[in-house]
């Protein structure tokens, strides 16, 4: 079992994003039994909020289903609950870190890096841009998806 928690700053765009792109991309492969997917914040900000409007639509329009979200923050204590942290940006990084008290295990990567790329994960939350946002998580997510292979 891989259990990966996708981590932005207020869990309410490109993590749940990631989230439910990876679950359904698991899906598709039948590996639905190998994964524990969840997704969460590192700020305080949104938390008890949905998926922001925008990014369900995008998710929605790609043909995603999205389920239930409601936003949280990450905690210490989750470090030993997951296999894998995966942030969106290097800010995310930063803060992922500080949260759970560094990275002794080395579990915490950016998304990006996962396809080959070293680069954040557009920000739609600044851009408007949720079709770019999807397009680099989808890429982030499909080379993640393939690490696990084998």
């Amino acid at each position: 079992m891989r259990r990966i928690m996708f981590i932005c700053h207020g869990n309410i765009c490109r993590s749940p994003m990631a989230e439910f792109i990876m679950k359904e991309l698991v899906r598709r492969e039948g590996r639905e039994e190998e994964f524990v997917i969840s997704s969460c914040a590192v700020s305080t900000e949104e938390l008890g909020n949905g998926i922001y409007p925008p990014a369900r639509a995008e998710l929605e329009r790609r043909g995603i289903p999205c389920g239930r979200h409601r936003a949280v923050q990450l905690s210490r204590k989750d470090y030993g609950s997951y296999d894998m942290f995966i942030v969106m940006d290097k800010s995310n990084l930063r803060r992922a870190r500080d949260i759970l008290g560094g990275d002794p295990e080395g579990k915490l990567s950016m998304l990006m890096t996962h396809a080959g790329i070293s680069r954040d994960v557009s920000d739609p939350w600044y851009s408007r841009r949720f079709d770019v946002a999807f397009e680099d998580i989808l890429q982030g997510c499909e080379g993640l998806l393939r690490e696990t292979e084998g």
